[in-house]
């Protein structure tokens, strides 16, 4: 069971490290080879964007674990605090309703490219490998935003029950 904790806990972080790690080695190696050997790694280039769009989704779904996700604020800056939390329930629901979506959609243009056995030009990758990282960065998205709102919900019922009956937060 710890060792579960420790993936679910670190498993996006894992997975960036890892990546651009791999990107950083993959493009010395490029430089290397062009300026130094006066050669060029066809593949290297094309491995870089298919890592790069995977560190897209993945990222979004670890910005979307530590609540690091761009958003309008006004509604807080403009209301009680007492709101805040509310305010926190109604943008999770909407973003976990547009992760939901684009792992829906996400999915489906997988499936249509998979139908169509479309290969990329120089590593001759299946392209269902790049596309594959929005359902897939998607699911992590809303099992994330599930977490945080699952988070808040109990934050919200221990705030109930802590304060006393008229006191106003």
């Amino acid at each position: 069971m710890n060792r579960l904790k420790k993936i679910d806990d670190n498993l996006e972080e894992y997975f960036l490290v890892a990546t651009i790690s791999i990107s950083v080695i993959v493009i010395f190696l490029q430089v290397i080879m062009r300026y130094v050997f006066k050669a060029s790694l066809p593949w290297s280039e094309e491995f870089a964007r298919c890592l790069f769009l995977w560190q897209i989704w993945v990222g979004a779904a670890y910005a979307a674990k530590h609540s690091r996700h761009l958003r309008a604020e006004v509604l807080k800056s403009i209301t009680n605090k007492k709101y805040h939390n509310y305010i926190e329930l109604i943008a999770l629901i909407i973003w976990l309703g547009f992760a939901i979506f684009l792992t829906i959609k996400g999915a489906q243009v997988v499936q249509m490219i998979g139908r169509m056995k479309q290969l990329s030009p120089a590593m001759r990758m299946p392209m269902v490998i790049p596309y594959l990282s929005v359902p897939v960065g998607s699911v992590l998205m809303v099992y994330r935003l599930i977490q945080n709102l699952a988070t808040l919900i109990k934050t919200m019922i221990i705030d109930k029950k802590v304060l006393p009956e008229g006191v106003e937060q």
